[in-house]
């Protein structure tokens, strides 16, 4: 007969999330039903950098010969976990890459909401780990893999996640104990005892129902759009390939919200303009040209086309702090009660370009070159000041700037940066026949122009450097992976230093060609 062994449990969490009261519960459970129970934490760094995990071991008490005790482990040993929760989609990843995960054992659950690390918010650019991919190595790592967004579940019930957890568990029937007597558990604890049983509903329905499928996991449902995007929706659906539908109706959402429909309407014609340039790419390029190959492309372009003709600007800044779901999600984070009174202050410091570009063109190029004009204004920009929205003052100050989205048009910036947007499709356009991977680099290379003010303007400099290289390498074998790496090294730091390293060793690289070809 094999000999009993404990059942090993590891929990994942970060603070404020339950996961000690998951611990205690699954105790309380087993102890309540004929098990000897053990729980250890490792706390991690500072909440999260370093999620806590709980360990646990249960150990039926029937199998202890009288007058001994097992003996149980401390923490959790690679290879060695039958059951491992995580509460996020990095913590579980985190959970894979330490080995607690196995296949010929480990149930996984976790949950598919992200919480993002403090690496992937201070970055430059765009860092966050790809969703998908830690979905797809969970479910290669373990026996079984249940994921669902329990988060989400457990806020529609007014609990922590934890509760929806524990329902999951339960509905994997990994451990040898009924509905009724984990719900029991919860009852005993006394504490939210109608909310946590909620929750424990929801996760378990939701673990009840979901299966190994990635695109179960992360829903890939088109965003909805209202009466008047819908002729637009139409137009993607029909003239544009399916692997581009969720990112291009975010795109016409995201430029209506910003500006108005015809400008979503000119964010799907430049797109089509580009997309009759794709299928011109012949075979023997320096790049496969494949289905997928080109859809990545369009998708890449169709996002940053967005992000860009969406740029942050005095206007748009203003419209975004005087909007009414604003006022409301701030005093959601504060808990605001009725007798309770919410001031909201902002700091602006507007600089003298900012205000130019917010004017029609024309007056905009007089203000910065009269040295008149800028030594009357500028006295008045040399301190920032505090504006407080929730006073009908600061309201209405901000609510006026606004409203002048129907200038946007007219104005500076919206003229450069639209030029800009042409100039960066043309190169885009001009590389396809010939350099296809290179052309999809220059579209990424969007992604160095973002924010305002100094952000925006280091930004727009390190763009501007990087894509000054391309004539050399359109030349260059490698030329794509070149521009790849120029702009990691624009997006190292925000001085400068690595990308100026970078280029001057580009630049001083032999030139490589071509071996030549030999006839026989």
């Amino acid at each position: 007969m094999t000999p009993p062994r404990a059942i090993t449990i590891a929990i994942l969490a970060m603070g404020g999330e339950g996961g000690g009261v998951l611990a205690d519960w699954l105790v309380d459970l087993a102890e309540a039903n004929g098990y000897l129970a053990q729980t250890t934490s490792v706390p991690g760094v500072a909440q999260r950098t370093g999620a806590t995990i709980y360990y646990l071991e249960m150990f039926p008490e029937s199998a202890v010969p009288a007058g001994d005790a097992p003996v149980l482990g401390l923490s959790p040993v690679p290879g060695e976990v039958d059951i491992v929760i995580a509460s996020e989609l990095m913590e579980a990843g985190r959970a894979v890459q330490r080995g607690l995960v196995t296949p010929d054992r480990t149930t996984f659950i976790a949950s598919s909401h992200r919480v993002y690390s403090m690496t992937e918010r201070t970055a430059m650019g765009d860092d966050r780990v790809d969703s998908n991919k830690l979905i797809e190595g969970g479910r290669a790592a373990a026996r079984r893999f249940v994921t669902a967004d329990f988060a989400t579940l457990a806020e529609r019930t007014g609990s922590p996640i934890s509760p929806a957890l524990y329902g999951a568990l339960a509905a994997t029937g990994a451990l040898p104990f009924t509905r009724d007597q984990f719900e029991d558990t919860i009852r005993r604890g006394g504490v939210g005892v109608k909310p946590s049983l909620n929750a424990f509903g929801a996760g378990f329905d939701a673990a009840m129902l979901a299966d190994r499928n990635v695109a179960d996991a992360i829903p890939q449902d088109l965003p909805r759009v209202g009466a008047r995007l819908a002729p637009l929706s139409d137009r993607i659906l029909r003239d544009f390939p399916a692997a581009v539908h969720k990112t291009l109706h975010a795109g016409i959402l995201r430029c209506a919200d910003y500006q108005d429909v015809p400008y979503a309407v000119a964010y799907l014609d430049r797109l089509a303009a580009l997309q009759s340039a794709i299928p011109a790419i012949p075979a023997t390029s320096d790049r496969t040209q494949t289905g997928a190959a080109s859809h990545t492309l369009l998708n890449e372009a169709a996002r940053h086309l967005a992000l860009w003709m969406t740029y942050e600007d005095t206007v748009r800044v203003a419209d975004l702090k005087t909007r009414r779901s604003r006022f409301a999600r701030v005093s959601g984070e504060v808990r605001l009660t009725p007798k309770q009174q919410l001031d909201i202050n902002e700091f602006l410091h507007p600089r003298l370009e900012e205000i130019a570009d917010t004017l029609p063109a024309g007056l905009g190029r007089w203000l910065l070159g009269s040295r008149a004009a800028r030594a009357c204004v500028e006295p008045f920009l040399k301190q920032g000041r505090v504006v407080q929205t929730t006073s009908i003052r600061g309201f209405l100050l901000l609510y006026a700037i606004a409203s002048m989205r129907g200038m946007r048009p007219r104005s500076l910036r919206f003229q450069v940066e639209h030029q800009r947007i042409d100039d960066w499709l043309a190169a885009v356009t001009g590389l396809l026949p010939d350099h296809p991977a290179l052309a999809e680099q220059v579209v990424r290379a969007q992604r160095l122009v973002k924010g305002y003010g100094d952000t925006h303007h280091r930004g727009w400099n390190s763009y501007q450097r990087v894509t000054a290289m391309l004539p050399a390498l359109r030349t260059l074998p490698d030329g794509a992976a070149q521009m790849q790496a120029l702009i990691a090294a624009a997006l190292a730091d925000d001085s400068g230093r690595t990308l100026a390293t970078a280029i001057d060793a580009l630049a001083s690289a032999p030139v490589q060609r071509p071996a030549p070809a030999f006839a026989h």
